[in-house]
């Protein structure tokens, strides 16, 4: 079960916010923003459904009742109100969910592993901790239980009169799993991964331990460094409590605490990826560029920004666009950006097609998708250390040339977008294809853009009402629309190939057979060209 909507009323610094809209689909949810932006609070909200109603003071803004309310994608709704009697409430089609809400704050490693542990509150999660500003010490409850599982399998079979385990279904189960993803976070370099090879168990005059191999080394768990015990003391938390995660919100503050940016990415990829159950959902808070990366390519993503807002007055927040780039800027300014990159170009482009833009390794350019045309615009405009790359849609050759000129690092593209590059007869002819007739090909062009020539024309004027350039400046507009008709009229395949989307006008039948590859398409000579010579 996930949710979609959250809302908390005179909760500690909520006055009223409302967390909607987020997708069923959402395996996580980022919540982004600067320190003391109001992430941990929202955890706090979480914790209270699992019945803390101590700290009336610490939980209400003002003395009177405080809510938290969460809607899940079954359409279910489970409220919590804080008074003097407290008390949860359920509302839904069907019976009250099984969900659990399980949380883990930022102060969660353990420095050396000790004996304070006590694992029958594993179970129960009795071992959590109180609120989100107190230390979550868990870890020395799933170094015993972890130990206890693998002693178990090797001792009960043999007790019970049968044969002792099988080490290769110990090493499978229980140690495989935690080496597998050390592996995928650290690499497969053997002389800078981790890998678990050995554990202690509590002796009179020891305390318990675990031991890794690192290049030709044994180290034990106290000797790791911060970021790395931040690895382990999640992924063995995950190990261990795999059945209390299933149907449940897990929530975790500051996961990417001692880590470098790519340890970052890998380490959210690998909990999200293998250790979240399909039935749960994870949500961490986090100002960091990994994590802010990861959320914005993944489909299984929402990101909810808290930066900068007035919390004495009710907020509604929805998830960010993941084809906007301000959400780095929580991680890195724009003005550090811009520095960091010194000499280089950062190319706006609409959609996705970032990725196959930097496919072509243009000297010293960077391209950076955004939502669309307005949102491009929008960006170029405000800071002209940006160029842009603008699909050319409906725009005349006077209108490039106008807007080329208020804004010299708005370039637009010659063809109708990106798919007319991909796809011009002379591009496809420099992959060099055996069987591909470019004649015949600009023919059957040509005879599709004169069957839906009629049709086409009729939504010209519709099309370019939306154009954000020509709000801004109605100057920039022509006052007919002669030039962009003749041109599509006309026969002459560069007039008319200008205006003829060959993304979704044009039916691929004749090249369906060539099964072109977009990420070869976009390394050719004639492609690389064209888009350099825009951008010079």
């Amino acid at each position: 079960m996930r949710i979609t909507k959250a809302e908390f009323k005179n909760f500690k610094r909520f006055t009223d916010l409302t967390l909607a809209n987020i997708p069923a689909s959402a395996r996580l949810v980022l919540l982004i923003g600067a320190n003391g932006s109001g992430k941990s609070s929202i955890f706090d909200g979480f914790l209270s459904f699992r019945g803390l109603d101590a700290h009336q003071e610490y939980y209400s803004k003002t003395p009177d009742k405080c809510t938290i309310e969460v809607t899940c994608d079954d359409g279910s709704v489970l409220s919590k109100y804080r008074n003097t009697d407290g008390g949860l409430f359920y509302s839904g089609p069907n019976n009250p969910p099984d969900l659990r809400f399980i949380g883990r704050s930022s102060i969660r490693i353990v420095p050396r592993i000790g004996r304070t542990s006590n694992t029958d509150q594993i179970v129960s999660d009795a071992d959590r901790p109180r609120t989100f500003i107190d230390p979550d010490v868990r870890f020395e409850s799933d170094v015993i239980a972890y130990m206890q599982i693998i002693d178990d399998a090797l001792r009960i079979p043999f007790f019970r009169g049968g044969e002792s385990a099988d080490n290769k279904v110990i090493f499978r189960d229980f140690i495989e799993p935690l080496n597998k993803s050390l592996e995928n976070i650290f690499g497969d370099n053997n002389s800078t991964t981790l890998r678990i090879v050995n554990y202690h168990n509590a002796t009179p005059f020891s305390e318990p331990q675990l031991i890794f191999r690192k290049g030709v080394s044994n180290i034990t768990y106290d000797l790791l460094s911060h970021g790395e015990k931040q690895v382990v003391v999640l992924l063995l938390n995950f190990i261990v409590r795999k059945s209390q995660y299933e149907n449940a919100i897990i929530f975790i503050d500051e996961m990417d605490c001692h880590l470098n940016t790519s340890l970052q990415y890998r380490l959210l990829d690998e909990i999200v990826t293998r250790w979240i159950p399909e039935s749960s959902q994870l949500w961490t808070a986090s100002h960091a560029l990994g994590f802010i990366d990861y959320a914005r390519k993944s489909r299984e993503a929402a990101i909810l920004d808290l930066d900068n807002l007035n919390f004495d007055v009710p907020q509604y927040i929805e998830p960010e666009s993941k084809e906007t780039v301000d959400v780095y800027e929580i991680a890195v300014p724009r003005a550090i950006i811009f520095d960091m990159l010194k000499g280089k170009k950062i190319v706006l482009c609409e959609n996705q097609n970032d990725e196959y833009y930097n496919l072509m390794q243009l000297p010293d350019t960077i391209f950076v998708g955004v939502k669309d045309a307005r949102d491009l615009f929008l960006k170029a405009k405000r800071d002209d250390r940006y160029y842009s790359l603008r699909d050319r849609d409906f725009l005349s050759d006077a209108e490039i040339a106008r807007l080329a000129k208020e804004y010299p690092h708005y370039r637009i593209l010659r063809y109708y977008d990106f798919e007319n590059y991909l796809y011009h007869p002379s591009n496809i002819a420099g992959l060099n294809i055996d069987g591909f007739d470019e004649v015949a090909y600009r023919d059957d062009i040509l005879k599709q853009k004169n069957e839906r020539l009629n049709h086409i024309l009729v939504t010209v004027g519709t099309s370019r009402q939306g154009y954000e350039e020509f709000k801004t400046n109605e100057k920039l507009k022509d006052t007919e629309l002669d030039d962009i008709i003749e041109d599509f009229a006309s026969n002459d395949f560069e007039r008319f190939y200008k205006y003829f989307d060959m993304k979704t006008q044009y039916k691929k039948t004749l090249i369906a057979r060539l099964n072109l590859n977009k990420k070869d398409l976009v390394t050719t000579n004639w492609f690389r060209n064209s888009i350099a010579h825009i951008l010079a």
